[in-house]
């Protein structure tokens, strides 16, 4: 991951570029490296064709946008699993079709080929497409800030379609599939329209058999003919140390079953991490107070502080102000890309006494005037006259 390139570097743009600045960088390099239309060697432009469209599933996605800006590429690692990303990762084939015109038959027009078998299973000609991928599903998963910062294991409980073991995820009771009489089992239907001297057209998936392609004529009764039945399971979702809001869990294979014999979709845990009693989280670093006393601040002192693995002793110089910020190095979160811990940053908090009996208030009367000049209010400016 350290040859990776920068994503905002790959699509051109700051990195405080908006979403349409993004998606409009996107288009402009699409139609550039797109290997049908590109003038690059072919391999060259389908390299750099996925390079881009991997920056813009990051990119275009709020969360692994996030992800990525806080933690760089092992922050997205998780989306896409250990492979990296491929194809079956990018959700943003409409966008695709829209730049080169997704409601024309790309075969037609010569931007058809291996790239958008690639994208959809098939040639985008009258050919009949593979088995599509199931839905996959969103999971989201509460964790507290000592889970974050130890790892741990959850398990969580799954509702899902998985396919139906009586007709092997047919649909059909006696197995005998045929093809589908509307679309002759390409599973798309195609519609020509003519406009003045232009023919334009449009492709759909068939409604009769939802794009499979096939037909029965016998449903199995377990499934209705749907070829799924539903289940409940149950998955150990495995937390890595340092975790952190918005990070996602590809879990590959847990989603819903595929209505037709494709491979099943994935299972998506995103994480929240809880607030805390004592801690507030910026990025690897720990934010906490600490109340001290009056005389600890003037006289100095030793004061326990609270971390993720106990008490740990700070020590308080003499004359210390309120609001000073003290770094206990390497106590904060672990970073996910492997570079060490964070700190806890505890800011002290000089507590004043809010009732105070006559002795009491004689002594601080007494203290402050042989403080005299020493007071930095004694020696502020008279602003006001």
């Amino acid at each position: 991951m350290a040859n990776k390139r920068d994503y905002y570097e790959v699509l051109g743009i700051g990195k405080n570029a908006s979403a349409d600045e993004i998606k409009k960088a996107y288009r402009k390099l699409a139609r550039e490296y797109h290997p049908d239309v590109s003038k690059l060697d072919r391999k060259v432009a389908e390299e750099k064709f996925k390079d881009i469209s991997e920056a813009y599933e990051v990119l275009a996605d709020e969360e692994k946008k996030r992800s990525y800006d806080a933690y760089g590429h092992s922050g997205v690692q998780t989306h896409f699993g250990r492979g990296g990303f491929d194809w079956s990762d990018f959700s943003h084939f409409s966008d695709i079709a829209d730049i080169f015109g997704g409601t024309v038959d790309f075969g037609d027009i010569g931007i058809g080929g291996s790239i958008f078998d690639q994208f959809f299973g098939r040639r985008t000609g009258t050919r009949r497409r593979g088995p599509s991928q199931g839905t996959s599903l969103r999971y989201d998963l509460e964790i507290t800030l000592e889970e974050a910062f130890k790892g741990a294991e959850k398990e969580i409980t799954v509702p899902h379609s998985v396919s139906c073991d009586a007709c092997k995820g047919t649909g059909s009771a006696d197995g005998t599939l045929q093809s589908c009489d509307i679309c002759g089992g390409s599973g798309q239907v195609r519609q020509s329209q003519s406009k003045g001297f232009a023919q334009y057209v449009t492709i759909t998936v068939c409604p009769k058999c939802k794009g499979s392609g096939k037909k029965y004529t016998n449903p199995c009764k377990s499934c209705n003919g749907s070829g799924t039945v539903p289940k409940t399971s149950k998955l150990s979702v495995g937390i890595p140390k340092g975790a952190d809001s918005g990070m996602r869990l590809r879990m590959k294979g847990a989603g819903e079953a595929s209505r037709d014999g494709g491979p099943s979709g994935d299972l998506y845990v995103v994480l929240h991490v809880a607030p805390h009693k004592y801690f507030v989280r910026d990025g690897n670093d720990l934010l906490t107070e600490v109340p001290i006393t009056i005389s600890q601040a003037a006289l100095g002192s030793e004061v326990k502080v609270n971390t993720m693995e106990g008490k740990a002793m700070l020590k308080i110089p003499q004359g210390t102000q309120s609001g000073t910020i003290f770094r206990l190095r390497g106590r904060g979160m672990e970073d996910p890309r492997g570079y060490g811990k964070g700190d806890i940053l505890a800011r002290v908090v000089v507590e004043i006494p809010k009732k105070l009996n006559k002795e009491q208030k004689a002594l601080l009367k007494q203290l402050d005037e042989s403080l005299g000049n020493y007071s930095r209010a004694a020696r502020a400016p008279d602003l006001v006259r």
